[in-house]
């Protein structure tokens, strides 16, 4: 199965394009069976990383929409791309071949957007190795490795205090060997880089946070927002979960 081409991984900004179905698939079983549209480029993000995955819709040549309730990485085809439709979608009129625009629901893209580099700048103010993490519209949360009580009104402080610095935020690519010559950039031990492909993406706030991530950012943390602290739960004896929310939401 041909990879897809993943538009996002360079430009999160991104919200529309052309694209070419590949395969009507199913993916999953039984009742988790579900309807997957493979297209040969996208710039919709699927799930991974913590980080929901997007929804938005497919637009045919005719006007003719198709509705995409999520996205999510092919299960037995790695770099292919499953556009998951919603469950009343009538796929008749797709078929290998077929000309489609991609367009992402913008509105959940930023968000997602805006809390992900949020858990970067949290990152920054409590250097702990990270063992969870979530990402969607609504909320972000990180769960720390730790035994340290946590202050709340801290780190909103904190986070405040980066976004308003105006940090610039940027992505690029680095080599295996220089990921395994600094281990110390991997914060996560529950979602390590992939490896295979020769190269891994790493997300640089300028002055603040680098580590490897495939994820979807702001371009500058001035973007992001008011972000607070929400809530802050002991977990486990070694675990401490933060919870981020707008506090424009």
């Amino acid at each position: 199965m041909r990879s897809t081409e993943e538009l996002f991984r360079d430009d999160a900004n991104l919200s529309e394009c052309g694209a070419t179905v590949l395969a009507i698939d199913t993916i999953g079983e039984g009742d988790n069976a579900r309807r997957a549209v493979l297209l040969d480029r996208t710039v919709f993000y699927p799930q991974g990383g913590g980080q929901a995955g997007d929804s938005g819709e497919l637009v045919l040549a005719d006007g003719r929409r198709i509705a995409i309730a999520d996205t999510r990485k092919h299960p037995l085809h790695p770099g292919v791309v499953a556009h998951l439709p919603m469950p009343e979608a009538d796929l008749s009129a797709l078929a290998p071949g077929v000309a489609v625009t991609g367009r992402i629901d913008v509105a959940r893209r930023l968000a997602h957007r805006r809390f992900h580099t949020a858990t970067h700048l949290l990152c920054a103010l409590v250097p702990h190795p990270v063992d969870g993490c979530s990402i969607t519209a609504g909320y972000a949360r990180l769960d720390f490795h730790m035994t340290e009580p946590l202050d709340k009104e801290a780190i909103t402080a904190g986070i405040a205090r980066l976004v308003a610095a105006a940090h610039p935020v940027r992505q690029r690519w680095i080599t295996e060997a220089e990921l395994d010559a600094n281990p110390g950039l991997v914060r996560s031990m529950s979602v390590q880089p992939p490896r295979g492909q020769g190269r891994v993406r790493v997300l640089e706030i300028e002055g603040v946070d680098l580590q490897p991530c495939g994820g979807t950012h702001v371009d500058n943390t001035a973007e992001i927002g008011r972000v607070v602290v929400t809530k802050i739960e002991k977990k486990s004896a070694m675990t401490r979960r933060v919870v981020l929310g707008f506090a424009d939401g």
